[in-house]
């Protein structure tokens, strides 16, 4: 761990929380996730739980934390898709777009006013899909071949789960691209579009975030290549001996969320 200035984190408003892999696994809370919010909230200190998982809206992860105990509002989550989405509407307003994603994606899509299409489309949109059939990759790789513009939620690899790793985003978009030739543009972390949606939806400057998360080329790389200070814990993909070869450095690095509770 840097213990250079660690005071510094006291001086933060806003933490911005990863999910998987850093407040929970799976479906098991990790130890002490819960009393770092009870910290936070103590001290009056906001908090948002930003995942890439684009697979979920923010309203079930709403009903999943609130299962594992703790309560929030939609103020303190938002996705990947909800950065797409916004994404969307200020450069492709009425485009028709194809969306290879799970049906609660498409339904958040269609509530926003987002013109989904089977044919012809002048987008593709590629995310973390648990319904994906060769099918939707077939049609996807037929439209980006035939001039559509191709976007992709986020660019993890894998998802981690309580069995093991799981094919994420980024490995959907690799069989895509390896088929195409045509690489997407990703958004949802590391990307700049995903700190200027925390912005917009918070109100507090990125000199006044943390990112925290556990994995280097997304939670840590939006903290690295952004100008926010950012937390690696290990509780998650990244173990320490990864940092070795890593361009990509966190300001701090700390066991879990429950070691950093003295720090704040």
């Amino acid at each position: 761990m840097n213990n250079n200035d660690l005071t510094k984190l006291k001086d933060k408003k806003l933490f911005v929380l990863d999910m998987d892999g850093t407040f929970y696994l799976g479906n098991s809370l990790l130890t002490g996730s819960l009393d770092f919010i009870d910290k936070l909230r103590k001290i009056n200190k906001e908090f948002l739980f930003f995942t890439n998982n684009a697979s979920k809206t923010s309203e079930f992860y709403i009903r999943k934390l609130s299962n594992m105990g703790c309560q929030i509002t939609d103020k303190n989550i938002a996705t990947a898709g909800d950065v797409t989405i916004e994404y969307i509407l200020e450069n492709y307003l009425n485009k028709n777009i194809y969306l290879v994603g799970t049906p609660l994606l498409e339904e958040d899509f269609k509530k926003k006013g987002i013109n989904l299409v089977q044919e012809n489309p002048d987008v593709v949109v590629a995310s973390f899909d648990l319904t994906l059939t060769y099918e939707k990759l077939s049609k996807a790789c037929a439209y980006i071949r035939n001039g559509a513009e191709f976007i992709a939620t986020h660019m993890d690899i894998n998802c981690p789960t309580e069995n093991g790793f799981i094919p994420d985003c980024g490995a959907i978009c690799a069989l895509i691209s390896t088929s195409t030739g045509v690489k997407p543009r990703y958004l949802g972390k590391p990307f700049k579009e995903t700190i200027d949606m925390i912005e917009h939806i918070t109100d507090h400057k990125k000199e006044d975030m943390v990112i925290i998360g556990d994995r280097l080329y997304t939670d840590i790389a939006t903290g690295f290549n952004n100008g926010v200070t950012s937390i690696l814990v290990l509780t998650g993909e990244t173990k320490i001996e990864d940092l070795k070869d890593s361009e990509i450095k966190p300001d701090y690095i700390f066991p879990s969320l429950s070691s950093i509770i003295e720090w704040i």
